[in-house]
């Protein structure tokens, strides 16, 4: 566990009609970490608490959360603020409860984020980002949010750097991800942070999860991007290529599969897919080099195994995707698989 704090307080922000699946996600991530410490006889590293301008709150799917405490004037011990999401059409239409939020967002938070090796953070699941946005929290930080939303997030935010496509990004105190999944996919990356892989990969394992996803994850699946058409050949070759990325690729391979000439598919992808054949045939490549880095792989191996002619051609292509090397990959927060608890929730 992290030695500058005991004990993180995770203070969850529960505005009307807030998203259920983005408070209990998080939620349980964190108190499975709490439960595996302790079954190790170990101190439980984070305090779960639940606040709102009221006493109670609706939910997304209609049921009420009660006894929620008040939102606090100050922070008292090392404090993770979580704010969490609402549907779209909530982000877009302001209640006088969620400026009252934004407000005292503003008023608790905008010292703290600005000092630096502060101990408190901010953390935004989903629309969570558009709420820190109303507050003026987001200026010249990296973040994300759910796809439907960031251009309202970047009309709120005008200084942040908001990028699309993205699980989740950590730009200092502040950590934002991009939909009620990527709640759960957030906070293993700070679990791990804060204490270790070890305790992750045992509540990802106790979560079902099948793969906990990193800061260059995409928030779509390069298997499933580019596929929202419905052009029979671009299918056929998509479907293909994703099969067998290590297959020896060209533009005279795919069109044959595609029953289309070379130009001709050309033209296609580019109509209804938005990329390339080559494009769409190198992010295959990348993720799966990536998985399989995630794996255990070494960096000729993972090249191999995907279809790129080399190493040097993954580092390249690599770069041009995501900066950095391929190395980046084996430093992740990919979890030690030896990890593993003997019982299982009720």
């Amino acid at each position: 566990m992290n030695a500058q704090s005991s004990v993180v307080d995770l203070l969850f922000v529960i505005a009307p009609h807030s998203l259920l699946l983005d408070i209990a996600g998080p939620a349980e991530a964190f108190r499975l970490a709490n439960l595996w410490r302790s079954e190790r006889g170990l101190p439980p590293p984070f305090r779960l608490r639940f606040a709102s301008v009221a006493q109670t709150a609706m939910t997304s799917v209609g049921l009420n959360v009660s006894d929620l405490e008040p939102l606090p004037t100050q922070l008292e011990a090392p404090t993770w603020v979580v704010v969490v999401g609402q549907p779209s059409a909530s982000a877009h239409k302001p209640t006088p409860a969620i400026h009252a939020t934004a407000r005292w967002l503003a008023q608790l938070l905008r010292g703290p984020l600005a000092t630096p090796n502060s101990p408190h953070r901010l953390i935004t699941i989903c629309s969570g980002t558009v709420l820190a946005a109303r507050a003026g929290l987001l200026d010249n930080r990296r973040c994300t949010t759910h796809h439907d939303l960031l251009g309202l997030l970047r009309s709120l935010a005008p200084r942040a750097r908001v990028l699309e496509n993205r699980v989740f990004l950590i730009d200092g105190p502040l950590a934002s991800s991009a939909g009620v999944t990527a709640g759960i996919d957030l906070s293993l990356h700070l679990i791990a942070s804060e204490c270790g892989d070890s305790v992750a990969a045992g509540v990802a394992e106790e979560m079902v999860v099948y793969m906990r996803r990193t800061p260059l994850d995409p928030e779509f699946s390069p298997f499933l991007a580019h596929r929202r058409h419905t052009h029979a050949a671009v299918h056929r070759v998509q479907g293909a290529v994703s099969a067998s990325p290590e297959r020896d690729w060209d533009m005279t391979a795919m069109a044959a599969v595609g029953h289309v000439t070379e130009r001709h598919l050309l033209r296609l992808f580019v109509h209804h897919a938005g990329v390339s054949p080559l494009q769409f045939l190198e992010a295959i490549r990348l993720e799966r080099a990536r998985q399989l880095l995630e794996h255990g792989s070494n960096v000729t191996g993972a090249a191999e195994a995907a279809g790129f002619r080399s190493g040097l051609h993954l580092r390249r292509a690599w770069n041009r995707k995501w900066g950095g090397s391929p190395r980046d990959a084996l430093t992740t927060t990919a979890a030690p698989s030896a990890a593993r608890r003997a019982d299982a929730p009720c």
